[in-house]
């Protein structure tokens, strides 16, 4: 099962999950206009989902259901809160990107959640305001239950459900800025998908695998076993202090593979296609518009 967002064959944006090969939506039976409010509303609210499914397997309600070749999968979830990455947060990346020491925190920053993209969507290559566009697959984090001042060891339980990030970048706003946010939050630069798998489908989160391919190459093969800091640990650390709210979007770093590492730098060309790939969650997939605006 996976948790997803959806348009319709009548156009309708629906959000529910994947059970099999149908995706049944849940938005009428449960009342929550979109995932973010439903994971929002909180654990009632699960419970409540957990019941209407049991419901449904058991014959007593019919939910609306669809093949996948019915809908069109849109951003799972659409946070209204900037999205929160970490830099630097494998040693092999850290390196390519200029070597020395690792990082001695997490370097957080954020990503405007405006960056938005939907599986299979087309990244907008902005021709005229980058001429160094990149790649970067990532395990991405779903905030389920607020807190502020969280324990390592309770980290996990504050997790709903983990999806894929592509944070895509321009390295050259990012080196003329001297600093993250504006080359990575042009529109387009945050494809997110394709589902949220829920936390208890994944009970070790260290076991997964990152890998990007860019036209068929393996260009990025990594284990979240690799992160300097683990999830746990930066849950704990983001929360110092500060107040995480349930549907925040933490992305947890990128291991080595980017384009600027190699040399000379592999940028990506209007018509690529990038795939995001890690077991148990699945493949994010999207092609540089061949034009800006298509």
């Amino acid at each position: 099962m996976a948790w997803a967002t959806f348009l319709t064959p009548d156009g309708a944006l629906r959000w529910g999950f994947r059970s099999g090969d149908r995706y049944v939506a849940l938005d009428e039976a449960l009342g929550f206009a979109s995932l973010h409010a439903f994971i929002a509303a909180g654990e009632a609210a699960w419970r409540a989902a957990e019941a209407i499914l049991q419901a449904a397997e058991a014959g007593r309600l019919k939910l609306p259901a669809y093949a996948p070749d019915e809908v069109t999968l849109d951003v799972p979830l659409r946070t209204p809160y900037p999205i929160v990455c970490v830099g630097k947060n494998y040693a092999d990346h850290a390196q390519e990107m200029g070597g020395g020491e690792p990082p001695s925190a997490p370097v957080f920053f954020t990503k405007a959640p405006t960056a938005l993209l939907p599986p299979e969507a087309a990244i907008d290559p902005h021709v005229g305001v980058t001429e160094a566009l990149d790649y970067e697959g990532e395990l991405a984090v779903v905030i389920g239950k607020s807190g502020r001042d969280i324990p390592p060891e309770r980290a996990l339980e504050h997790v709903f459900g983990y999806t894929i990030l592509n944070d895509v970048t321009a390295r050259d706003l990012q080196k003329k800025h001297v600093q993250y946010f504006k080359g990575k939050s042009l529109d387009t630069f945050a494809p997110l998908g394709p589902e949220i798998v829920p936390r208890a489908a994944i009970p070790d989160p260290r076991a997964l695998v990152v890998r990007t391919t860019v036209n068929g190459e393996l260009r990025q093969n990594g284990s979240v076993r690799d992160l300097l800091w683990p999830i746990e640990a930066l849950i704990a650390e983001l929360s110092r202090g500060m107040t995480l709210p349930a549907g925040l979007i933490l992305a947890t770093g990128t291991p080595s593979g980017v384009g600027a590492g190699f040399s000379p730098p592999r940028f990506l060309k209007p018509g690529d296609e990038v795939v995001v790939e890690i077991d148990g969650i699945g493949r994010l997939k999207n092609r540089v518009a061949a034009r800006p605006g298509a």
